[in-house]
């Protein structure tokens, strides 16, 4: 371009648009490189697995038209295999493993237990305590026994494994 035509106003106001574009694409590739060089380290911080115990709960059975208390026991369980890619875990009991899909949130992954039955159990595990070395976490199952809806939470406690 000759000097003649770069003095026109709505040249120089073209030429200086080109250049801002440039510098932000620039920026913005340089965020997406740092970004992606960041993500797997992060990802690779990230457990294999927790054990879990909640040790508070509540149950409720519904008989006769209400939901009613019931007796709702500690419960233990493992969480194994996690894979972030697949969106899945393992519900570890002994020799017995089910599927588990799994939720991200942001402060939080949701495991997600479709049982046979058709029922669902959901444990949703929060970022670790600043205070302690454990991750609160809460435990919900919604099934049925003889045709009758019992829902039940828990609240507790998971530490991290591998």
């Amino acid at each position: 371009m000759d000097r003649a035509a770069a003095d026109v106003p709505h040249v120089r106001h073209a030429l200086f648009t080109v250049s801002i574009a440039s510098h932000m694409l620039r920026v913005f590739a340089a965020l997406a490189l740092l970004t992606a060089s960041v993500c797997p380290a992060a990802a690779m911080d990230e457990p294999k697995g927790y054990t879990c115990t909640f040790k508070i709960g509540a149950a409720h059975a519904h008989a006769k038209g209400r939901f009613k208390p019931t007796k709702a026991g500690p419960v233990t369980l493992e969480i194994g295999s996690i894979n972030h890619a697949k969106q899945d875990a393992e519900l570890v009991s002994g020799e017995r493993r089910s599927v588990l899909r799994i939720i991200r949130a942001v402060n939080a992954v949701h495991f997600l237990e479709a049982v046979g039955e058709g029922y669902l159990n959901l444990t949703t595990i929060y970022d670790r305590d600043a205070g302690s070395m454990g991750h609160p976490a809460v435990h919900s199952r919604h099934f049925g026994l003889l045709g009758q809806p019992i829902v039940s939470q828990y609240r507790g406690t998971c530490l991290a494994k591998g």
